[in-house]
């Protein structure tokens, strides 16, 4: 009888040894990215425009930021820059990133105007009034894409986050919303946070809604980046009603995770 009662008790604690307490788990914990391979960001928000300042990519710029510095990156995270800081910027990170290499990660906030085709990223300060000033006082976001290939990263990652309203639009002869498509270099995964000739939100809380969705999805281990962008598509979709999909091209030959878990 006594065997029996112990044999009954050990049982007991063990099956109460498997049981969660209060959530604190199932989580298991992050681990680090291979150190061997470098990981290093170029992050900028603008805001203060002028003539359509916006409320939110300066925190978007900065959540992101640290986001990406909790998942193994080396980030730089500059905000409100000219079109000549902006430049020096992206030509000093494609520098580092030709001597890296690695994994590369481009992520702008602020307003993006495409004009035949080609997207343009605005600074702060530009003083655009007519449609051909655009590629004198913007910098093409194509540039960004050539200077990733040339630097011959194992992974490149453009996040745009620049489809709000075009606010030029009526000095413009040709108004199209939004951005347009991007062709993807091979090794690379371009993302928008809406599809090609439409607007995003830019949101009226502490975050625009596809910076919101995406720090939320970045924080999840063992996600694929296509898993991570796919599940940003569908969280931005539902909470606009169906006015906002976010849109991605990819090229990517191999596997990449922010975070991955421990087995």
């Amino acid at each position: 009888m006594e065997g029996t009662l112990r044999r009954s008790l050990l049982a007991a604690v063990y099956v109460l040894l498997l049981i969660p307490i209060d959530g604190m788990a199932q989580q298991r914990p992050v681990a680090a990215p291979d150190s061997s391979e470098s990981r290093i960001a170029l992050v900028i928000g603008n805001a203060n425009y002028k003539d359509a300042p916006l409320a939110n990519p300066v925190n978007d710029a900065r959540a992101v930021a640290k986001a990406l510095n909790e998942s193994g990156f080396q980030v730089k995270v500059l905000t409100n820059l000219t079109q000549a800081q902006m430049r020096r910027a992206i030509r000093e990170y494609g520098d580092e990133l030709h001597a890296r290499q690695g994994v590369g990660l481009f992520y702008f906030a602020g307003h993006g105007v495409q004009i035949s085709n080609r997207n343009f990223l605005i600074p702060v300060g530009a003083d655009i009034q007519r449609e051909y000033e655009v590629e004198d006082q913007a910098v093409d976001a194509g540039s960004v894409l050539a200077m990733m290939e040339t630097a011959k990263a194992r992974v490149n990652i453009v996040i745009l986050d620049a489809c709000r309203n075009n606010p030029f639009m009526r000095n413009f002869r040709s108004a199209i919303n939004g951005l347009a498509p991007m062709q993807a270099p091979a090794g690379t995964l371009v993302a928008f946070s809406t599809a090609p000739g439409q607007t995003a939100i830019d949101g009226t809380g502490q975050y625009g809604l596809y910076t919101e969705q995406l720090l939320e999805n970045l924080a999840v281990p063992g996600l694929k980046i296509e898993d991570v962008f796919k599940n940003v598509r569908v969280s931005v979709q539902r909470a606009s009603s169906g006015r906002q999909v976010p849109w991605e091209n990819t090229s990517l030959t191999g596997d990449f995770y922010f975070r991955v878990k421990v087995t």
